[in-house]
């Protein structure tokens, strides 16, 4: 293993910058809110720790880039940030999520209450799912798991003619496979970050999928047409676990933050951490580290206790007293499908502990 560790100078240069018109930008932020960034660049800090690398194939150590601290975020002419027109993040799901269409939309629910709270200020519509067919994109069998794939790059330019007009940006979601090009294996997500639109597949997130048990193995479909999506009408959906939901959660925000114009980060321990491999996703934190926590503040406007709060709230939004797996009946009489966040509870405490110190 190596640690990624930088100076003190270095981390508060990435993060207040030495550009007199930032630093004074800093200065004005509010007092408590400086002190938690400023936990950046304090060595002793026990909420923000630096990167370790396991192994070469870590994202670091295989794709060189530049690191971008708050000036460069700042500064860059393609970054984009919401409007008053355009404030609005839309999910399209894309096949079920769930193997019942009460748990597929459940599912998508509790995407949308995390978005809403991670990205706070901005509001998160969902559109009607669409079942693959719809989208018109090509698919196959990957040749070494043999499991299906639809291909991103179709997504993506179906979810960009669906762009809704106060969109900042459209994200489609899936739990089918994802491919890039014939020539690569398979892709988590793709975006483009000019037209601000995205696609994510969780369907690897199961903890099923690399077994060699998995459910989603397939023959190559005979098609009957081009248009002959059929393979897709007993597509294998894995169980809706903790695990998944906190993996999920994960993906969308790191690849919605992309599209603001965060780029990976080199700092610190961090959500926006570049990750080649599922164990690297999930030594990923599930939130930002000082550095990126600043540049998403300068593009939304949130306040930081606030945000920190919402994100508590969607934790703590289900009955501790309700066994898991029972459905709950809702004020209007809906069905409603407890959250499982076991998973959350560790980085629930972590919150409390920021929020301990930006309310001293």
């Amino acid at each position: 293993m190596k640690t990624v560790r930088h100076s003190e100078q270095t981390l508060r240069t990435a993060l207040i910058s030495k550009n007199p018109a930032l630093v004074s930008q800093y200065e004005k932020l509010d007092a408590a809110e400086r002190r938690l960034m400023n936990e950046a660049f304090q060595p002793a800090s026990d909420l923000f720790g630096p990167i370790v690398l396991h192994s070469q194939s870590d994202w670091i150590a295989s794709h060189p880039e530049p690191p971008q601290g708050f000036e460069e975020f700042f500064s860059d002419p393609s970054r984009k940030a919401p409007s008053r027109e355009k404030h609005s993040i839309y999910i399209q799901c894309i096949g079920p999520l769930g193997n019942t269409r009460m748990i597929s939309e459940e599912y998508v629910k509790w995407l949308k209450g995390y978005c809403e709270a991670f990205f706070y200020g901005l509001t998160v519509k969902l559109l009607e799912p669409v079942p693959v067919s719809a989208t018109r994109c090509a698919f196959r069998v990957n040749e070494n798991t043999k499991n299906l794939q639809i291909h991103a790059g179709h997504i993506l330019h179906f979810l960009k003619k669906k762009k809704p007009e106060d969109a900042f940006c459209i994200v489609g979601v899936t739990m089918i496979d994802l491919y890039p090009r014939d020539s690569w294996n398979f892709v988590f997500g793709q975006a483009s970050l000019t037209d601000g639109v995205g696609i994510f597949s969780f369907a690897r997130y199961g903890g099923d999928f690399y077994s060699s048990g998995y459910k989603g193995k397939v023959k190559a479909p005979q098609r009957r047409s081009t248009r002959d999506y059929s393979a897709f009408d007993s597509y294998y959906t894995p169980d809706v676990t903790s695990v998944l939901l906190l993996r999920s959660c994960k993906t969308l925000t790191h690849e919605i933050g992309h599209i603001f114009g965060l780029r990976h980060c080199q700092w610190l321990a961090c959500l926006m951490q570049g990750s080649n491999h599922l164990e690297e996703a999930d030594r990923r934190p599930l939130d930002l580290c000082p550095i990126c926590l600043r540049k998403l503040q300068c593009a939304i406007g949130f306040n930081i206790v606030e945000r920190y709060k919402a994100l508590v709230r969607w934790i703590d939004d289900e009955s501790a007293d309700t066994p898991r797996g029972t459905p709950k009946h809702g004020p209007d009489g809906n069905v409603n499908l407890p959250k499982p966040v076991e998973a959350f509870e560790e980085w629930r405490e972590w919150i409390m502990k920021c929020l301990a110190v930006v309310q001293k």
